[in-house]
């Protein structure tokens, strides 16, 4: 996720390949009666082109890996992510979504330097370690004003992972709200980065359609593909906005990684008023879950009929949408259930209920507060 929605809130505030075995929400898959590899037939659909790369139809999102602050991790945890990350891989998934800033305090940068050292140590199928896909962002801090202090900050990312390559080094953020100057040292920096051959190809976050059509642009002009744009896109923030960046990528030949596809744990249906998340994320819960019930009420509907669960059905309809979804995981339950979005496509009859039933929710997910038009 790409410095997402809960942190414009801590700023401003602080189925058939995957049933349910039960009839509530829950997935009854438990750590002892798992065992690796846990295969799913979904591996025979398409990869999705990404510039020059080839990625699963959905990815996963890396934020909590080292964020003690807002997701609570603690190294003890380091065991059971490199399971998730192993099971991932197995089942195809080769999309790992991470940033420079992922981590805090003394784990700083601790995501990326988890991914390198769970690429290093899969010792899956053979063949496999190579076609794996990072996707870091470069935080567009103050002090990074030059195109080669962003060249420097990839450096540092390609150290960390210990890899010869990053897949796509993506912008974090556009600067063009409040230090345009900045702005112009970032797709500079982009530029410098492919040219060099640190990254495959490159991509920006949390830019809006007039920046992203600015960018392609200046890209296009220097010779270097504009190939992904991440955005917060989910049932719980889609809109005209959501859906003119998604025209433009679509015409533009961009892909669009969609970031935050289950609205911090919104739509899954885990979560009550009397059941609220710790931390910051119960602050947002509580504004936001009071209007959710004709979304909550379909997503669940259609779960029960299609044996799937209310996750699974948030995230198929982003990737029904046509974008990447790249849902975080922290636990292997949580990975079982995710790659069950995996397979299968909600019919047009049933997106157009979510859709409907979506535009009933009087608040939406709060933006980025870093989001350009």
């Amino acid at each position: 996720m790409a410095l997402c929605s809960l942190s414009t809130l801590t700023a401003s505030a602080t189925s058939a390949h995957f049933s349910c075995f039960s009839a509530s929400n829950e997935t009854i898959l438990s750590k002892s009666s798992f065992k690796l590899p846990f295969l799913w037939p979904w591996q025979k659909e398409n990869k999705v082109k990404v510039g020059p790369l080839s990625v699963s139809p959905m990815g996963f999102g890396t934020w909590a890996w080292g964020n003690q602050l807002l997701w609570g991790y603690q190294e003890s945890m380091d065991n059971e992510l490199q399971q998730v990350f192993n099971l991932a891989v197995d089942n195809g998934v080769n999309l790992f979504d991470t940033a420079d800033s992922y981590g805090t305090g003394k784990l700083d940068g601790q995501s990326e330097k988890l991914l390198g050292k769970f690429i290093r140590e899969y010792n899956g199928k053979k063949g496999v370690r190579e076609n794996i896909v990072i996707a870091t962002k470069f935080a567009a801090y103050p002090w990074r004003l030059t195109p080669g202090q962003f060249v420097n900050a990839c450096k540092s990312s390609v150290d960390r992972m210990e890899l010869e390559q990053i897949g796509i080094g993506q912008l974090h953020w556009s600067t063009a709200n409040y230090n345009p100057l900045q702005e112009r040292a970032l797709w500079d920096g982009l530029v410098a980065m492919y040219e060099k051959g640190l990254v495959q190809g490159v991509g920006v976050s949390n830019y809006g359609p007039k920046q992203l059509e600015k960018i392609y642009k200046y890209l296009k002009d220097r010779g270097v593909p504009l190939c992904s744009a991440q955005v917060q896109f989910s049932l719980l923030s889609y809109g005209d906005e959501q859906m003119e960046v998604k025209n433009i990528c679509d015409s533009l030949d961009i892909k669009l990684i969609a970031y935050s596809p289950l609205g911090l744990g919104m739509l899954t249906g885990k979560y009550t008023l009397s059941n609220l998340p710790s931390g910051p994320r119960s602050i947002l819960f509580r504004q936001i879950l009071p209007g959710l019930e004709p979304l909550l009420r379909c997503l669940k509907e259609i779960a029960t009929r299609r044996q799937k669960t209310m996750s699974q059905i948030a995230i198929n309809w982003c990737i029904s949408k046509g974008t990447i979804p790249i849902p975080g995981v922290k636990t292997i339950k949580q990975t079982q259930e995710n790659l069950g979005a995996l397979g299968w496509r909600l019919s047009r009859d049933e997106m157009n209920q979510l859709e409907d039933a979506a535009q009933q929710s009087p608040r939406k997910m709060i933006q980025n507060v870093f989001q350009t038009r």
